[in-house]
């Protein structure tokens, strides 16, 4: 029964997908087309990347309200790009090859995962510890974030504004390639790892009495869940409730924590939310509202539901 959902669950994704890219064609379908296929694939990269992130996430911790981004790392990601803003000016900021700028936010957010959250497992602190460090090294960042945003000038404020918030209408093609392949093989490591997370969602006692080497075993799921969380926040930007929205739905969706079912119920399920969201936005809506607002509205009022109903395991 739970796989024929996720059949349907990718049915649906298909659907949107399609919807996205056939509604309301006219002018030159061509480049209309390639157009909407640039995006799509940046729908596709970034719902993948959040989906598993989240799923692996929640699986080590054992905490169904957690998300990515409680590891400070989209706050990392705004603070680059705030210095860059103070740094270079607007103008100077628009000119740095996107390429760069990928890289740069990349190594950046890699780089903080490696500096503190490894040291933390490898000295065997609590997965509470090394989330807790996470929570305050975000708040660090945004509060250095804010200090520097209030001493730029108004008019590259605008421009720091429109990297703040995640936009899915201006994916950069250059980048895609560069993601999707990071994405696909972070993906295609977690699948193939399915059946040892399903020991590991046991907890520390449960998967080392099974020969589980727990201690390894999270720091390769924590890099993999950095890797993947930085390749969406470098590509679109911060996406903060996108996850816990998803992997709840998935869970709904299927009745499983299996994670040969939850990976791509949830994948196909954060495909069908960014694909028909910004079909409908678009095609339908004419725009009216912006795809990264109402996915965090909606993945905020999860959140909210889920600490209201207790459902945190």
């Amino acid at each position: 029964m739970a796989e024929r959902r996720v059949w349907l669950a990718a049915a649906l994704a298909l659907l949107c997908a399609a919807a996205f890219l056939g509604l309301n064609l006219r002018g030159n379908i061509a480049f209309v087309l390639e157009l909407r296929a640039l995006k799509l694939l940046a729908l596709v990269q970034v719902a993948v990347a959040v989906a598993v992130a989240t799923v692996l996430l929640q699986t080590i911790t054992g905490n169904r309200i957690l998300t990515p981004s409680i590891m400070g790392l989209d706050a990392l990601y705004l603070l680059g790009q705030t210095a860059l803003v103070f740094l270079l000016g607007g103008i100077g900021f628009a000119a740095v090859d996107p390429r760069l700028k990928f890289v740069i936010a990349l190594a950046a957010m890699v780089g903080l995962a490696a500096a503190v959250f490894l040291p933390l497992v490898r000295a065997r602190h609590s997965l509470t510890v090394l989330l807790l460090t996470g929570a305050l090294l975000g708040i660090l960042f945004r509060s250095l974030s804010s200090l520097l945003a209030r001493l730029i000038d108004p008019n590259d404020f605008a421009v720091l504004q429109g990297v703040s918030y995640a936009n899915f209408n201006a994916p950069q093609g250059e980048l895609l390639a560069i993601g999707a392949v990071l994405t696909a093989v972070a993906a295609a490591v977690a699948w193939r790892q399915r059946h040892v997370l399903d020991v590991m969602a046991l907890g520390p006692a449960g998967a080392i009495s099974l020969g589980v080497d727990w201690r390894w075993s999270v720091a390769g799921v924590l890099l993999l869940v950095v890797l993947l969380v930085a390749v969406s926040t470098a590509l679109v930007g911060p996406v903060a409730f996108l996850g816990l929205l998803v992997v709840a739905l998935a869970e709904r969706l299927t009745g499983t924590r299996r994670h040969a079912v939850l990976l791509p119920a949830a994948a196909c399920i954060a495909v069908t939310v960014l694909a028909g969201g910004q079909a409908v936005l678009q095609h339908g809506l004419g725009g009216a509202s912006t795809l990264g607002v109402v996915v965090e509205f909606l993945g905020g009022l999860v959140f909210l539901l889920l600490l209201a109903t207790g459902n945190r395991r």
